[in-house]
C-alpha cells in the first residue's frame, strides 16, 4: 500500500484544469446558438413567405400568375433551405468534435482517480501528457501557433489544447494592432449575450475607437451620427459618454488629457489587450500560461532562505575565519601542502551551499534566479532533520548532514562548517551543541 506522502490528492492536481473542460462547454454552447439562430431565422422567413403567398392566392383574381409567383418563391425557400441544412451539417460536425474533445479530456482526467500513488509508472506518463499540454499552451499564448500544433500532433495531445481558440484570439487581436476593429467587433457580436452577463465594457471600447478614427479624419457630422446611432443610448456610464462627446471639441493633437491619451496610438494596443484579458475571461482561461503558474507554484513550494542565502567574501588561502565572524570561530591552522599550493582553491573559497544543494532545484543555476522573485509557501507543519546540533552562529542543523558536507568538502577531522556562511569550528571547543525541540 502506498504511503501517505505518495498518495495523490486529485482534486489538489486538477486546480489548473478548469479550461481543460471549459473550453469545449462554451465552444458548444456558442455553436448551439449559432444553429438556434440559423433555424429561427429561415423558419420565420418561410412562415412569413407562406403567409404572404396564401393572401396572394385568395385575392389574385389571375391563378395562372398567382402559380407562377407562388413556384419562384418555393424555388427559392428551397434554395434557402438547403443553404440552411449545409450550414447545419458544418455545424454538426463540429459539434461531433467538441463532443470527442470532451469525452477525451474527462477521460484524461478520470485516469488520475484510478492511479494509486506518485510512484508509478502510470502517474509518470500522466504527469508527462499534463506537461506537453503545458507546453503547448505556452508556446501557442507566445505566438508560435505552427509549433504548438506540431507539438501537440506529436505528442498526440491535439484533443487535449485549444490551439485554434488561441490562434484565433492572437488574429483579432494583431488586427487591433494594426488599426483594424471589423474583426473584434464581429466577435463582439457573436458572443454579444456573454459579454453582456460578463460585464464587460469591450463592445464600447471598440464603438468608441472607431468614433475617435471618424473624428480623426476630419468627418465630426458622420462621427455625431456614430455617437448617437450607437453610443448615446448604451449603458455606458454618463461620465464616459461626456468624455466622449467632448472629444469633438479637441484636434487629434491636443496636448491636454484625457483627450490625448483617446487619439493616441498606444490605444491599438490598450484595445488589444482588454480583447485578450476578455476573450481568456469568457473562456475562464488564466491570463497566465499554465506552464508559468505550475512553476511559479513549485518554487514557491521548495524555496527556504537558504537557497538564496549571499555567502561571505571568501578567506585567504591560510584558512582565517571570514570577517565579522563570531568570537566563538577558532583559526583553522594551514598544513604544508596548503601552503606549497596556495593557488588551489581552498575548502572556504569553495562556493556555499547546503548539504543537500545538488538535490535542491531551487539551488539549481537554471532555477535560482526565476525563484527569487516568487514568495515563500506557507507551511503548516515543520519537519526537523534527527539529531539536530547548533553552531556558534545559532544556526540548527542535523548532525548527519554537517558530517557528511564536512566530508564531501574535505574538512579536516574534528572541524565543522556552516553550510552557508563558510564559517568554521573546532568540534571539541565547544562548536556544536545538541539541541532539543521542547
Amino acid at each position: 500500500m502506498a504511503s501517505s506522502a505518495l498518495q495523490i490528492n486529485p482534486e489538489s492536481h486538477i486546480l489548473l484544469d478548469q479550461p481543460l473542460l471549459r473550453v469545449p462547454q462554451e465552444l458548444l454552447r456558442k455553436t448551439f446558438k449559432t444553429s438556434q439562430k440559423h433555424i429561427e431565422r429561415d423558419t420565420s422567413l418561410l412562415l412569413s413567405t407562406l403567409k404572404d403567398l396564401t393572401k396572394t392566392a385568395v385575392s389574385s383574381d389571375d391563378p395562372s400568375s398567382t402559380s407562377t409567383a407562388a413556384v419562384e418563391s418555393l424555388d427559392t425557400m428551397i434554395t434557402r433551405f438547403k443553404t440552411l441544412k449545409r450550414k447545419l451539417d458544418s455545424l454538426h460536425t463540429t459539434e461531433l468534435t467538441l463532443h470527442s474533445q470532451s469525452r477525451r479530456r474527462l477521460d484524461h482526467l478520470d485516469q488520475l482517480y484510478a492511479i494509486p500513488s506518485l510512484d508509478t509508472p502510470a502517474y509518470t506518463k500522466w504527469s508527462s501528457t499534463r506537461l506537453d499540454r503545458m507546453l503547448v499552451d505556452y508556446l501557442v499564448r507566445q505566438g508560435f501557433g505552427e509549433t504548438a500544433r506540431a507539438l501537440a500532433e506529436e505528442r498526440g495531445v491535439t484533443e487535449l489544447v485549444d490551439v485554434e481558440v488561441f490562434v484565433n484570439c492572437a488574429r483579432i487581436a494583431e488586427r487591433l494592432r494594426a488599426g483594424s476593429t471589423a474583426e473584434g467587433m464581429g466577435w463582439c457580436g457573436e458572443n454579444k449575450t456573454s459579454l453582456k452577463k460578463m460585464g464587460s465594457n469591450l463592445e464600447y471600447e471598440l464603438r468608441l475607437q472607431q468614433y475617435i478614427e471618424l473624428i480623426r479624419d476630419g468627418k465630426k457630422l458622420d462621427a455625431i451620427s456614430y455617437y448617437r446611432k450607437y453610443m448615446a443610448g448604451s449603458s455606458t456610464p454618463i461620465e464616459e459618454l461626456r468624455k466622449a462627446a467632448a472629444l469633438l471639441a479637441y484636434n487629434p493633437d491636443t496636448p491636454y488629457e484625457p483627450y490625448k491619451s483617446l487619439f493616441a496610438p498606444s490605444r491599438w494596443e490598450y484595445l488589444a489587450q482588454h480583447f485578450i484579458r476578455t476573450h481568456h475571461q469568457l473562456f475562464s482561461l488564466p491570463p497566465r500560461p499554465l506552464l508559468q503558474i505550475a512553476l511559479t507554484a513549485g518554487l514557491s513550494c521548495l524555496k527556504t532562505p537558504a537557497c538564496h542565502a549571499r555567502p561571505p567574501s571568501a578567506p585567504s588561502a591560510g584558512g582565517s575565519a571570514p570577517s565579522g565572524s563570531s568570537s566563538a570561530t577558532t583559526t583553522r591552522p594551514t598544513t604544508p601542502t596548503e601552503a606549497e599550493a596556495p593557488s588551489a582553491p581552498s575548502p572556504t573559497a569553495t562556493a556555499f551551499t547546503s548539504p543537500t544543494s545538488t538535490l535542491c532545484p531551487i539551488c539549481s543555476t537554471e532555477l535560482n534566479e526565476l525563484a527569487k522573485v516568487v514568495p515563500y509557501a506557507h507551511h503548516t507543519k515543520s519537519e526537523v532533520a534527527p539529531d539536530p546540533v547548533v553552531l556558534p552562529n545559532m544556526r540548527v542543523y542535523g548532525r548527519a548532514q554537517l558530517e557528511e558536507f564536512a566530508r564531501r568538502i574535505g574538512l579536516r577531522e574534528g572541524w565543522v562548517r556552516d553550510p552557508i556562511t563558510g564559517e568554521e569550528w573546532a568540534e571539541g571547543e565547544g562548536g556544536v551543541r545538541s539541541v532539543f525541540i521542547a
